[in-house]
Formats: C-alpha cells, structure tokens, sequence
C-alpha cells in the first residue's frame, strides 16, 4: 500500500507531459488575456476589423508554446505543479515571507 501512495506522489498526473494543475492554469491564463485583448480590440479597432488584428489561431500558437515550455521545465522537475500550488496557499493564507523557502 505505500508503494502506490508513493508512486502517486512522485508522478503527479500529466495532461500532455505538463502537470494537470500547470496545464490547466497556463489555458486559463491564456483564455483570460485573449479574452481581454479581444474586448479591448472590440472597442479601439472596431467590431469589423477585430477579427483582422487579433486571430484566434494565435491564441492557440502561443497556447501550444507555453504548454511546450511548461513541459520543458517539468520534465526536469516533476513536482513543480505541486511547488507552484503550494506557494500560492501560503501566499493565500498570508504566511510570512520568512517562511517560505
């Protein structure tokens, strides 16, 4: 039984080599910023030439570049999802800067 509890934590589940958590926050990070870029183009640009400027397809290129960035450094270190989680509760629940590593 401890073999497959620490099986599971030495290799967090993946969704496409990246870390679930990494992969889902870079998507979300990403949708958010295209979402604003494409509201605020709506209103400088004009309803009918947004879709000039800003194409969805780049929102996907630069969403696949950051997902193989992310890979990138996660294959060097598998826990960095768990890091990055983890840092953001202690930032949440205000512990002090002290006591971070």
């Amino acid at each position: 039984m401890k073999q497959q509890v620490l099986k599971a934590l030495a290799n967090p589940s993946h969704l496409f080599y990246v870390p679930y958590s990494l992969a889902v926050l870079n998507f979300m990070v990403q949708f958010v910023i295209f979402i604003i870029l494409y509201t605020v183009g709506i209103f400088v640009i004009g309803m009918e030439n947004v879709n000039d400027y800003l194409n969805p397809l780049y929102f996907l290129i630069s969403v696949v570049i950051v997902h193989m960035i992310l890979a990138h450094f996660s294959k060097r270190d598998p826990q960095l999802g768990q890091i990055l989680v983890a840092k953001i509760q202690m930032i949440k629940n205000k512990i002090p800067r002290r006591l971070t590593a």
